[in-house]
């Protein structure tokens, strides 16, 4: 019983939203105008695709906007499209029947829509998709449903989506790696997070941010830097 209860909480942790629209640290216009438009659009049903480089932030808008939508008290899992070997994605994302193939469980196992269902499945790193998944996905939202791998009978889900590339899909599409009908299904609301140099008025206040955070951590005290290190950060490219 108690390893049961540990499993519970171990899937509650994992199926949590982390981060709000107050983990997101801006001063500058640019910022805090797509903030103001990402809270906007967080209590309806809409797809939302995120966009930009890698590592400008575009996970904690999408757990930011589950946690600003009515559906906060709901599951919140991901995915990383692009981490999952091809052959496993199809049961990772909608389940399999016992016995659906070798090295499936018995019992078989609700897939991501499920045990989303009634909150948020975020789909990072959407273009890595293979085609044929894409197709089943495009099924998915269009019916509302999932049918297990090794199964036929559709199982109803409700399920906001939220997904997130760095690539240009557009660019896909032209060369058929990437499906325009499941672009326009994503596609209904657009962010695109810019990276840190295009919004450089945010340095400061993102690095006085980050020294008090990890200076708690790692019991250092640091109170600040020097005019150098001020510098050296405002003239870096900032990649991503």
């Amino acid at each position: 019983q108690r390893i049961l209860s540990e499993q519970n909480l171990k899937r509650r942790q994992e199926s949590t939203a982390k981060y709000t629209f107050d983990n997101i640290v801006a001063v500058s216009e640019k910022f805090t105008q797509l903030k103001r438009f990402a809270e906007r659009v967080s209590d309806t049903d809409c797809t939302v695709l995120i966009r930009g480089e890698s590592g400008t932030g575009k996970e904690l808008f999408a757990h930011s906007i589950h946690n600003a939508s009515s559906r906060y008290s709901k599951p919140f899992l991901s995915i990383n499209c692009a981490a999952i070997p091809r052959d496993l994605i199809g049961s990772e994302l909608f389940g399999y029947m016992g016995g659906a193939f070798t090295g499936a469980s018995k019992t078989g196992a609700k897939g991501k829509f499920e045990l989303a269902d009634g909150g948020t499945l975020f789909l990072d790193e959407i273009a890595e998709m293979p085609l044929d998944m894409q197709s089943v996905l495009l099924r998915v939202i269009e019916e509302g449903s999932v049918t297990r791998i090794g199964g036929s009978k559709p199982i109803p889900v409700n399920v906001r989506l939220i997904a997130a590339t760095n690539q240009n899909i557009e660019e896909l599409i032209e060369e058929g790696r990437f499906r325009l009908d499941l672009f326009y299904r994503l596609n209904i609301i657009s962010i695109t997070v810019p990276p840190l140099r295009e919004h450089r008025e945010d340095i400061d206040i993102l690095t006085d941010f980050f020294i008090e955070r990890y200076s708690g951590q790692h019991g250092n005290l640091v109170s600040g830097t020097t005019a150098e290190v001020r510098t050296a950060l405002n003239n870096y490219k900032w990649p991503g």
